[in-house]
């Protein structure tokens, strides 16, 4: 070997660490992105991705996000979630409800799977064994709304004092069969609690709602609770201005329907959990166990009150249940 050849020899060798450390740190992530509709609620997917450029990743340079939208037909979740386990992703991650998350656990045992809002409690539904440990491959966080029922029908009583029947509306099927029975169990109990009639009504799709409205009107119902479905959270507009055309004050799950009109929303951040949810991706990524992975809990819940709309249905809010709002839209 020449002296030149040499000199080549040494500076390949010398390369070589910074080639090898330069193909790892540009390694591109791959998520699956499993959601019942992303028309649904906007502002938490560009959350999650809002979470996951704080931690220094940057869709098409760093990570790859394989989107999966069932466009509001559950029925399809299951194939969009094979369909992601045959394309290899790192991680995926269920975007709403617990529905999203069975799908994407009955597709794979192996694949890491992170919920972002999983509704009701996580083992009762089957997706893990245990919130501290929750072992096998699946993690993330959960609302727990199900201890928000009651929450929600107090919130309401105290707005409209002497109310003495409340409509629930349901969307059979919305959260899995586990889930929706601590749902409709804990209503009822608050229900009894505050000593008023709860008239149950169904619905299995937008067809339904004009139908719905009117059973609410014939049976004099007072006020109006509606429980976690995402179709609801779609149709959030249009069953906004269902109640204010039948006058019903109405309590909602989350604030997108009091930024269109609703009366009241009580319930958690989804915005915070979708950007925790990066977290545990972020984790993931970097080794961790889905099932070493403690499920979180909702740490940001938030209160919203439409005054413009109370004053539209003629009630004024009592100023106790004002002074709790963590916003007021005038």
């Amino acid at each position: 070997m020449d002296r030149r050849d040499a000199v080549l020899a040494l500076l390949a060798l010398g390369a070589a660490p910074f080639a090898a450390e330069a193909q790892q740190a540009t390694k591109v992530a791959r998520i699956g992105y499993l959601s019942t509709s992303l028309a649904v609620s906007p502002q938490t997917h560009e959350a999650f991705r809002q979470g996951l450029r704080d931690l220094g990743y940057v869709e098409g340079r760093n990570v790859v996000i394989e989107y999966r939208d069932a466009e509001g037909k559950v029925e399809r979740l299951p194939a969009l979630a094979a369909e992601l386990v045959a394309l290899k992703v790192d991680v995926i991650v269920a975007a709403e409800g617990t529905v999203t998350a069975l799908a994407a656990k009955q597709a794979t045992r192996t694949l890491p799977i992170v919920f972002a809002s999983a509704a009701g409690d996580p083992v009762t539904s089957g997706l893990v064994t245990n919130l501290a440990r929750p072992d096998g491959n699946v993690t993330g966080l959960c609302t727990l709304t199900a201890d928000l029922v009651g929450k929600r029908l107090e919130l309401l009583t105290q707005a409209i004092p002497g109310v003495s029947r409340v409509a629930v509306l349901r969307l059979p099927g919305a959260l899995g069969e586990r889930t929706e029975k601590d749902y409709l169990k804990a209503t009822d109990v608050a229900g009894r609690a505050l000593g008023v009639r709860l008239q149950f009504v169904e619905v299995r799709g937008p067809a339904d709602f004009d139908r719905a409205f009117s059973d609410m009107t014939r049976v004099s119902a007072g006020a109006l609770t509606v429980l976690p479905a995402n179709m609801f959270r779609r149709e959030h507009r249009r069953l906004v201005d269902l109640a204010a055309k039948n006058r019903l004050p109405a309590v909602y799950t989350s604030r997108e329907f009091v930024d269109a009109g609703g009366l009241m929303a009580y319930g958690p951040n989804h915005a915070d959990l979708f950007r925790r949810a990066a977290t545990y991706v972020d984790k993931i990524l970097k080794g961790a166990k889905p099932g070493d992975l403690p499920v979180e809990q909702p740490t940001k819940f938030e209160l919203v009150i439409n005054l413009k709309t109370a004053k539209a249905l003629g009630l004024t809010i009592p100023p106790s249940v004002l002074a709790r709002a963590d916003e007021v839209i005038q």
